[in-house]
């Protein structure tokens, strides 16, 4: 591993930094690289846990992006995955004019760079010319398919329904994707009916890998999760501040609570024969983790050689 050890960063461009979420013992990931072209987040999902240290604002490019990537590239280990992105999605409504995620792609794919693309955008699919040749998986976030309540809950991302046809066109375009079925938020997309149906709509268009987890409570997205849904307001606090517990940084519901969230997302995947994992929630074993990978590191092809 090549970074200072006073930062994250493996190089002087400081744009590839090693994947470390607050360093806690409950994530499963794999040793990754983490790379974001864009700086804020302009899809400004409630729940968002990175505003805490990147504020709620718009997405914003990272200057002189592709000369500071190319510096950070000749340090960075061919072998190890980057993960684009983890705390501001690489492919917000800016995207359509600046083309940094395009540009970073047309960088690392010819390289032979294994790459994770985790977004809520169905801009990806402007890409596939690109991304199908390369070394490249797809994770997809569809928390809902209630387009109302996606909507309060993630105002500046794309509708459920044109994630959907996202997904739809990148496994047609021979890209593997997985989808983020997360964060499961109780009383808001909790309800079983619901879980079943929007896994039975991705097992119908071919998705083999789901990864799932329950919401967790930072100060500033709880606050904004209590004020978007008053009428919840109350039950959330109680629920966070009151029987939870503060542990790497989050206020984690009661782990019985949890399962009882978590068990039809799983139970409903593995009927459909689906592989499927957990994130950051502390249970292992095969009733929580199917997958070789609980991010889908693992569906990453290989396509290209990595150039050593």
């Amino acid at each position: 591993m090549i970074r200072n050890r006073k930062s994250p960063y493996i190089g002087r461009g400081h744009i590839i930094s090693v994947f470390d979420p607050w360093r806690s013992k409950l994530c499963t990931c794999s040793f990754k690289y983490s790379l974001q072209p864009y700086t804020g987040c302009s899809h400004q999902c409630l729940y968002c846990y990175a505003t805490s240290y990147i504020r709620v604002r718009k997405s914003t490019p990272k200057k002189n992006l592709i000369n500071r990537l190319l510096l950070d590239l000749e340090r960075a280990n061919p072998q190890v995955p980057i993960s684009m992105s983890n705390s501001s999605d690489p492919y917000p409504p800016e995207e359509k004019d600046y083309n940094l995620t395009r540009r970073v792609s047309e960088v690392l794919v010819p390289r032979g760079y294994r790459v994770l693309i985790v977004t809520k955008s169905d801009i990806v699919v402007r890409d596939i010319d690109l991304l199908s040749k390369g070394n490249v998986a797809v994770t997809i976030t569809i928390t809902t398919l209630d387009e109302n309540l996606a909507r309060r809950l993630e105002p500046g991302a794309p509708i459920p329904r044109d994630r959907i046809k996202a997904i739809e066109r990148l496994i047609e375009g021979g890209i593997p994707v997985g989808v983020r079925v997360d964060p499961i938020i109780p009383y808001l997309n909790d309800d079983v009916r619901d879980i079943r149906e929007l896994i039975d709509v991705l097992a119908s268009i071919g998705v083999k890998f789901i990864v799932t987890s329950t919401y967790k409570a930072r100060p500033d997205n709880l606050k904004r999760m209590m004020e978007g849904f008053p009428e919840i307001s109350d039950k959330l606090r109680r629920l966070y501040r009151v029987e939870g517990t503060w542990t790497h940084g989050y206020w984690y519901l009661p782990l019985e609570k949890r399962k009882k969230l978590l068990k039809p997302v799983i139970e409903e995947a593995k009927r459909h024969g689906m592989e499927y994992a957990v994130c950051r929630e502390g249970l292992t074993g095969k009733e929580w983790f199917t997958a070789k990978s609980c991010d889908g590191i693992h569906l990453i092809p290989i396509r290209i050689k990595p150039k050593i």
